[in-house]
């Protein structure tokens, strides 16, 4: 293998090891989380990497750096997440690619993810994204819906062609009750996923928990975790 890959291989087993932890310290097992490698402002050779060293679900959160990657590793069986906050003139392009789009946190691009995954004839799993930095009716710093806002938004997914409702997603909030308080946030975005399956028994899917707090999202029951920094290393500056 090639140092790069080495590298890879290496964090990757470090990471591996620490979900594997988190889970038997929860008592749960470790085919319960799955791990997505967010790779954002790394190139595609990297993705290439990983998928060899095992990785099947990568995320980005810039459709202009992602379409290009994704169309040169579209030979790869890979799921991606799109996982940034979307504006509705990239929904056309991001449908294309994308499997997963874990960051819906508006009605209006609900309607624009059904109208673009009618028109790629895709259907496209959606998560929402939950802000618990937002009050009722806001959007939270980093995208987001408040908790309030969760049962309209679901109701609409669930309605759209060609949009699949699979849970709720959470970037632990800079600001507000939660901030620093990582374990306090996943388990709240828990009991909002209950909730949620109540109405939506299938919409079972908890993403959360990045490379400093996995721990803390896996012990509160994430299902799946976003990792970048500790698999692919400290990103370089955007320009």
């Amino acid at each position: 293998m090639t140092g790069r890959a080495d590298e890879l291989a290496e964090n990757l087993h470090t990471v591996e090891s620490r979900i594997a932890a988190a889970c038997a310290a929860a008592g749960r097992e470790r085919d319960e989380v799955t791990l997505i490698v967010v790779t954002k402002t790394y190139p595609a050779s990297d993705v290439r990497l990983l998928h060899q060293l095992g990785v099947r679900h990568v995320a980005e959160n810039r459709d202009q750096d992602a379409a290009p990657k994704a169309a040169a590793c579209s030979d790869l069986s890979l799921t991606w997440h799109f996982v940034g906050q979307l504006q509705t003139n990239k929904v056309r392009s991001v449908a294309g690619y994308a499997d997963v789009v874990q960051s819906v946190d508006r009605v209006k691009l609900v309607s624009a993810l059904s109208a673009a995954a009618g028109r790629a004839d895709r259907r496209l799993g959606t998560l929402i994204q939950v802000a618990l930095d937002a009050d009722s009716g806001a959007r939270g710093d980093r995208g987001g819906v408040a908790p309030d806002g969760i049962g309209e938004l679901a109701a609409a997914v669930a309605g759209a062609p060609g949009l699949r409702l699979d849970g709720l997603m959470t970037v632990a909030p800079l600001t507000g009750p939660y901030a620093g308080r990582q374990p306090a946030a996943f388990e709240r975005l828990m009991e909002l996923s209950s909730l949620l399956r109540a109405d939506h028994p299938a919409a079972n899917m908890v993403s959360a928990g990045m490379s400093a707090d996995l721990e803390a999202a896996v012990t509160a029951g994430a299902t799946h975790v976003r990792v970048g920094t500790a698999v692919l290393g400290v990103r370089p500056r955007l320009g």
